[in-house]
């Protein structure tokens, strides 16, 4: 009869689980002492049930050594892996700070490139690109510029309304007639014909023809001779 599969869990029934406790218990116990006599191991093994009680199986004298002894190890190596990672994390360290400053000696290289300086050891192909990173560089700044002008105008026209209205409520407190517009203003086609009479007459006044002559004194003839 094929035994089925024991499902990992915790047993629910105390009865079921006692009897699991001390069938298993005991096979641990078992195979402890045959790996320590078929392969001459030194083997310790501690069991404390869910009641307190200890169960405890060692191949060597006492289990205390086999505990030292363990102890013992997990310290050196603990010492030893300590000091693989110091080493580790050593060279991480190293290779970091060679890989920065290659970047750093990259970065202020191209940085000298861009200002015009250190283009002799530089082919047709890197300047090409060094030129059409410049272009593309002047077109983002072109734009983020017309951008902020566009920005500010936006800002002056809100804050001229601002003002026009501010100017209009004041007109209105001190009882005087808003100021419109210069093509909006009153007075119709007769208004404009006035004014043009009257930029005519200012014109004709100012065109005078006067006698003006620049230059010394002319002398008058005298009709009475010498004697």
């Amino acid at each position: 009869m094929v035994r089925g599969k024991t499902q990992m869990k915790r047993i629910e029934n105390a009865a079921s689980r006692q009897v699991t406790f001390s069938k298993r218990r005991n096979g641990l116990l078992k195979k402890a002492f045959e790996l320590s006599v078929l392969c001459d191991a030194e083997v310790a093994l501690i069991i404390f049930s869910t009641r307190g009680k200890l169960y405890e199986f060692s191949s060597c004298s006492s289990l205390n050594n086999t505990i030292d002894r363990f102890q013992k190890r997990v310290k050196d190596q603990g010492l030893s892996g300590k000091a693989v990672q110091d080493h580790d994390h050593m060279e991480l360290a190293n290779e970091d700070t060679s890989s920065m400053a290659k970047r750093i000696e990259f970065i202020e290289s191209s940085i000298r490139k861009l200002l015009g300086d250190g283009l002799e050891s530089c082919s047709i192909d890197e300047l090409q690109q060094i030129e059409n990173q410049l272009e593309r560089s002047l077109a983002k700044i072109r734009d983020r510029k017309n951008l902020m002008l566009r920005e500010q105008i936006e800002l002056m026209k809100e804050e001229e309304k601002s003002l026009l209205k501010q100017n209009v409520e004041l007109r209105e407190k001190c009882g005087m007639q808003p100021i419109g517009p210069p093509n909006n203003r009153g007075g119709g086609e007769e208004e404009d014909e006035e004014d043009d009479v009257e930029t005519e007459s200012e014109t004709e006044t100012m065109e005078v023809e006067t006698e003006l002559f620049i230059g010394p004194p002319k002398r008058q003839r005298s009709s009475k001779k010498i004697p």
